[in-house]
């Protein structure tokens, strides 16, 4: 190909030789025919060497390293590409763990308040049976007291009273007849208190 437009370099010169001629006229030496071998000579020699310096070591080495980024490029595209897939099966897998641990810990979450409930429940249900049996027991207390109160009641102001009319006259006083006057008044402050 190279010799091709050699060939054709050299006809289309040849061919213009008229128009250099009548040039050669104006004093331009680059046109002067006398010149024409040499100057072919040098032009063939110089773009030669240009030629094989291009196409034997600067153009393979572009090639080559364009070469190279082209491969370097893809490698790095499908590394990236890969690091991409890995990242969103990694970014799905933590999703998953994160909404696995919120339904474990809602789960234990409940089973701790359900349990928490029970306890509560069942120590109240013991703490009520407590009081209810307190209240009982208190009730039962006070219905003896009450019960057995005016007896007491009665018996302290018999002692009292003998005590003070023993002390008040100087000598002994009959109980039974204190104890008849104790009952009586007795008697009637309880129906003034709870009726007859």
């Amino acid at each position: 190909m190279i010799k091709k437009i050699f060939f054709q370099f050299i006809f289309f010169n040849f061919l213009f030789v008229k128009e250099v001629f009548a040039a050669e006229s104006g004093g331009m030496p680059q046109l002067n025919p006398e010149f024409w071998i040499s100057q072919i000579f040098w032009l063939t020699l110089t773009f030669g060497i240009m030629y094989i310096v291009l196409s034997k070591l600067i153009l393979p080495k572009i090639s080559a390293n364009l070469e190279l980024r082209k491969s370097q490029i893809q490698e790095n595209i499908e590394a990236a590409e890969k690091q991409r897939e890995s990242s969103e099966s990694k970014l799905k897998e933590y999703e998953e763990i994160i909404l696995k641990s919120k339904l474990k810990a809602k789960n234990i979450f409940k089973d701790a308040r359900e349990k928490a409930l029970k306890d509560i429940n069942s120590k109240k249900e013991i703490l009520d049976k407590q009081i209810d049996e307190e209240i009982n027991n208190a009730e039962k207390e006070i219905e003896t007291l009450r019960k057995s109160a005016p007896k007491k009641i009665n018996k302290i102001a018999i002692e009292t009273s003998t005590e003070l009319l023993k002390k008040l006259i100087g000598a002994e006083v009959n109980n039974s007849s204190i104890s008849a006057i104790v009952d009586d008044l007795a008697k009637r402050e309880r129906e003034k208190y709870y009726g007859s």
